[in-house]
């Protein structure tokens, strides 16, 4: 099987530290996404949607979309398990991912794609406003992280998980989106420094 990845973006990211939390090992093959060869017709014959990343099976089998590909490793090797364990546990962890992913993922995204200048020719149109309204909604859930993280050593429990690979990436996309954390999450802070330097972040 091969691993098409795009460097620095933040969804390749999070299923290399997920593959790096999991000691999997799965060979890359990196994408320029500067000059667009995820756009090259190679990869959209395997992806149509264009985007990264995108894993290959070594029957051909093409899996796409971050948390699938994520599940499907999960299924090869439940431990650790970053899903959660038990019927709650799994439904904890799934609730979170999705609130990291759409409440803070998406919206640090949006407002990248929507303002920053490199991303002119990517986002067609850019709306400016909509950009600003995803800045802070993006601060607005980081706030909100931080009354979860009051009681919980991560964001789904006491366990570290999926959804703490998404917020972690997500934060570390912060100041390319040109997003200032809001001032006084404490919780936030001490999760992000116990998450940050964990061996697998820098994956």
């Amino acid at each position: 099987m091969k691993l098409y990845d795009g460097g620095r973006a933040p969804n390749p990211r999070r299923v290399r530290i997920f593959l790096a939390e999991k000691g999997i090992d799965v060979p890359l093959v990196p994408v320029d996404m500067a000059a667009l060869e995820h756009r090259g017709e190679a990869l959209t014959r395997l992806n149509p949607l264009k985007r990264l990343p995108i894993l290959e099976l070594d029957d051909g089998t093409v899996i796409t979309e971050s948390v699938a590909i994520c599940r499907y490793f999960e299924e090869l090797s439940p431990e650790p398990a970053l899903f959660g364990t038990g019927a709650l546990g799994r439904a904890r962890v799934e609730m979170w991912q999705r609130r990291v992913e759409f409440g803070l993922l998406g919206t640090v995204s949006a407002a990248f794609r929507h303002l920053h200048p490199a991303m002119r020719e990517w986002e067609v149109p850019q709306v400016s406003e909509w950009g600003e309204v995803n800045k802070r909604k993006a601060r607005e859930f980081l706030c909100h992280l931080d009354g979860q993280l009051t009681e919980h050593a991560f964001i789904a429990g006491e366990e570290f998980s999926i959804a703490d690979i998404t917020a972690l990436v997500a934060v570390q996309f912060l100041k390319p989106a040109r997003i200032a954390m809001p001032e006084g999450l404490t919780n936030v802070a001490r999760w992000y420094d116990n998450v940050a330097t964990r061996p697998s972040a820098t994956a």
